[in-house]
């Protein structure tokens, strides 16, 4: 075979292929955006239709423009529960200011250092032994709570007791060892 007759079919085979692979890299790079233009390309007019959109109805309603009005209400709450259920804390306070300003009268009744000093002195410990006893964070530590009571009434009756600061430690220690027995008595019976 002549050099001829093996380069025809060799000519033939890149020229089809040339002429399958253009098409493609045109649309390639039509796709991603970068258009070439020679003086070989030609354009034909394509007749642009209007077209209208077609919803299905059941599926997709048509949307609509809602607007929102506040609306504003009288509302009246009656709250019927007591002060004392409304204010657990100054309940359990004037409550342990009661029995504290008894407790605290008889104590200087008893010492000798006035009846209305040691109920006053008695009163303050009382409401201060009312919120300790009362207070959440107490009521999740049973021991302090316990030992902290104890303190505070071991040192409201040795105030009321006596004018002696060395007297109302030894009454505030005793108080203390009290709660603290009293806490393990409690956790054992």
């Amino acid at each position: 075979m002549s050099s001829g007759k093996k380069l025809l079919p060799l000519v033939l085979a890149v020229g089809l292929q040339t002429a399958a692979v253009l098409p493609a890299f045109s649309q390639a790079t039509t796709l991603t955006g970068s258009v070439q233009h020679s003086a070989a390309q030609y354009s034909v007019p394509v007749p642009l239709q209007a077209q209208t959109a077609q919803y299905d109805a059941r599926r997709y309603p048509a949307p609509r423009t809602v607007y929102a009005r506040p609306v504003y209400r009288t509302v009246y709450v009656r709250d019927n529960r007591t002060y004392w259920q409304r204010h657990p804390k100054v309940k359990s306070a004037a409550i342990g200011a009661g029995v504290g300003a008894g407790a605290g009268a008889v104590t200087g009744l008893i010492s000798g250092r006035g009846v209305l000093r040691g109920a006053a002195i008695g009163a303050g410990t009382g409401a201060g032994v009312g919120l300790i006893r009362s207070s959440r964070t107490m009521r999740r530590h049973p021991l302090v709570r316990d030992l902290a009571t104890g303190a505070a009434v071991g040192f409201g009756l040795g105030a009321a007791g006596s004018r002696r600061g060395s007297t109302m430690l030894k009454a505030t220690a005793i108080g203390t060892a009290i709660g603290g027995g009293y806490h393990f008595l409690r956790r054992m019976f």
